[in-house]
């Protein structure tokens, strides 16, 4: 994901090397990536973390990097990343589950925004 990399992945791998320690790896053909049993997207929120921000149901790889969703009367641009986005300011960005996040950055989506779990979400555009 293109927020949480370097916590989540480059970080412990780094510890790893640092400390000395093997990293398993196994190498993946591309086909082995392939989810046949993927739900279809679902266009509402679908889980809001304790940070508030707000999960969708939608792959965020459909999705245009101009596409602008709309959630409980507020629209959300994408970013990349949370630095982004001025401090206080909505978006919208692939999270690492590979689906669209409504978030704050240094913020609270789901109470600023007002958005829980249920959430409708439309596209504008």
């Amino acid at each position: 994901s293109d927020s949480f990399h370097g916590r989540d992945l480059f970080a412990p791998v780094a510890a790893m090397l640092a400390r000395g320690r093997p990293v398993a790896s196994t190498r993946l053909a591309i086909g082995d990536l392939h989810r046949p049993d993927a739900p279809d997207p679902l266009a509402e929120v679908i889980y809001c973390d304790g940070y508030g921000n707000a999960m969708t149901g939608l792959d965020a790889e459909a999705l245009s990097e101009a596409s602008v969703l709309e959630a409980a009367g507020h629209r959300f641009r994408r970013a990349r990343t949370f630095g982004e986005v001025p401090v206080g300011g909505g978006f919208w960005y692939a999270n690492s589950l590979g689906l669209a996040e409504i978030a704050v950055n240094q913020g609270d989506a789901a109470a600023t925004f007002g958005l829980a779990v249920g959430t409708p979400i439309g596209m504008v555009g």
